[in-house]
């Protein structure tokens, strides 16, 4: 086996340093080292605390062992909620009507602050760990030239000869690089979490004709495993964005945190779905989305008494479009901006409570309430009233049943 490109390939030159998106994980690892072999230069690492839920540290010694000298080790959860999942939030946005964009939604802010440290640094390059099959790579790089439009890209899984999780252990235990027992051999699955989800992908997830095993799941007890006794919880909201849980005011990141405490606890949040990805293949994955599912519920509750209709209705027909957006990898994209000025306006009388119910798998609206409630009682009561006249209603209707009656003539 050749640790170069390929048999015939020259070494790489022209890259003097690069800033690596680095895990600490085995491909992230054994990266590094090849990007110092095959491009000799000097390697960055940047390693984001989203919220996985993992210890950091190590990636640090890890680093350090394979010699890198500037290590970056950030804690971006509360920047990552407040100025990226909550404002995916507030349209409302799945992808294919169910996915909630855990992964998409983490990927531009990585790229923008790797970027940022490129600059910080003098590094003319940046490096990802995603493969040439996935939607990652196109995440990454559009949003590292949205940033920075002359940047070096370098993707080592479209260029190396290390195709399969054999050749990556062999090279790593060459080359000295720690692999973890339960890496050797076939990985069952692949995980990717955050502050927002869990999504899983591959090996005994492949065939989705097969149910998902229950070790998959790591942020959610199964529904018939949940309390027996409903929890109850108030949600309130400001501009659109979530504030507080029960009368507790929170940061951004903490809410979030809650939520998906309360939401796993319960089962709440599980999805097993086949999309399709940009690149044009279909894939199978099982997501958790414990605290973001309570949330969706919450939001679209206070927009049912805060938002004009037309304005509601306006925003889901463009729901989809910013999905795919964020989904495809275009955050930093003029569309997606002006699309977020009109969800952002649409938010300014969203604000007040609601309370939920959440119960075995589900999360569903007990009460709302809000001072800029659009709900008129007097408007809509089966009693006596009188702001309304029932007469009207039968101009409305043959106004509207105009062009219906010109046309049945020719029937």
């Amino acid at each position: 086996m050749t640790n170069n490109l390929s048999e015939n390939s020259a070494p790489k030159t022209g890259v003097k340093k690069v800033v690596l998106a680095y895990s600490g994980g085995l491909d992230t690892s054994v990266i590094l080292k090849w990007l110092q072999e095959n491009y000799g230069c000097e390697v960055v690492t940047f390693t984001a605390d989203l919220g996985q839920g993992e210890e950091l540290e190590p990636a640090r010694e890890k680093a350090k062992k394979l010699g890198v000298k500037e290590i970056f080790i950030e804690d971006l959860r509360e920047e990552f909620v407040r100025d990226y999942v909550f404002p995916m939030f507030r349209a409302n946005t799945v992808y294919e009507g169910v996915y909630l964009l855990g992964t998409s939604i983490a990927r531009p802010l990585i790229a923008k602050r790797q970027i940022e440290i490129a600059k910080m640094v003098g590094a003319d390059a940046v490096a990802h760990g995603a493969t040439g099959k996935g939607n990652d790579q196109v995440r990454f790089e559009l949003s590292y030239y949205a940033n920075k439009p002359d940047i070096k890209i370098i993707a080592p899984w479209r260029e190396w000869d290390l195709n399969s999780r054999t050749k990556l252990i062999d090279y790593a235990e060459k080359n000295q690089i720690p692999v973890a027992k339960d890496k050797r051999g076939e990985a069952p699955y692949s995980v990717d979490a955050n502050l927002l989800h869990t999504s899983s992908e591959g090996k005994v997830l492949e065939d989705p004709s097969q149910a998902a095993p229950e070790y998959v799941y790591q942020r959610t007890v199964s529904p018939e495993e949940a309390p027996n006794t409903p929890t109850i919880i108030e949600i309130e909201f400001k501009n659109g964005d979530p504030i507080a849980i029960d009368g507790v005011k929170m940061k951004p990141h903490e809410i979030l945190t809650k939520l998906n405490e309360l939401g796993g606890a319960n089962g709440i949040g599980r999805l097993d779905l086949v999309e399709n990805r940009f690149v044009g293949m279909k894939s199978r994955g099982v997501y958790e989305t414990p605290g973001g599912t309570i949330l969706l519920v919450a939001h679209r509750a206070i927009e049912s008494i805060t938002l004009d209709r037309e304005a509601a209705h306006l925003k889901d027909e463009l729901m989809p479009k910013y999905a795919s957006l964020i989904y495809n990898g275009f955050w930093f994209s003029p569309e997606r901006e002006m699309l977020q000025a009109l969800i952002d306006k649409s938010q300014e009388n969203v604000e007040g409570t609601v309370t939920l119910k959440l119960y075995k798998g589900s999360a569903s609206v007990v009460a709302r309430k809000s001072p800029k409630s659009l709900y008129s009682e007097a408007h809509v009561t089966f009693e006596e009233d009188a702001v309304y006249d029932q007469k009207d209603a039968a101009g409305f209707i043959k106004l509207n049943a105009l062009r219906l009656r010109i046309g049945g003539r020719l029937k």
